[in-house]
């Protein structure tokens, strides 16, 4: 994979852990949007808790590319869904555990009416291996 950051300063600079573009060359990867779903058991992680429920769903998130022999490195674009903006800047604190803040990917953030089984937050991905 070939991962480049594109940056200018004719447009505004990001404001959290991503980045204005990425151009990149190989295999793309789709992931699903991810909720904060355990796994083996099928139970919400961190009920009302945007930092825990965006620790799992970035967990679950690495497990796919994982399968996918991909990591978040390989990461160019995320969507993230919210279903309320004021969880933003706790969410972004813990997006950026995950991302290098030099190399993390382009990102889209917006706030939803509902999400599945009343989560709080929803990411999808586009990863390039």
């Amino acid at each position: 994979m070939t991962k480049k950051v594109i940056k200018t300063n004719a447009a505004p600079a990001p404001v959290g852990p991503y980045n204005q573009a990425i151009a990149a060359t190989g295999q793309m990867i789709f992931v699903a949007g991810q909720i904060s779903l355990d796994p083996e058991t099928g139970e919400i992680v961190g009920t009302g808790d945007i930092a825990q429920q965006t620790h799992q769903v970035l967990k679950n998130i690495g497990a796919i590319l994982q399968a996918a022999e991909a990591s978040l490195e390989n990461v160019v674009k995320t969507s993230i869904f919210l279903t309320n903006l004021d969880d933003f800047a706790t969410m972004n604190q813990v997006y950026g555990e995950y991302f290098k803040e030099d190399t993390a990917p382009a990102r889209a953030t917006v706030e939803v009416s509902r999400l599945p089984k009343g989560v709080l937050v929803e990411i999808e991905c586009i990863a390039i291996v």
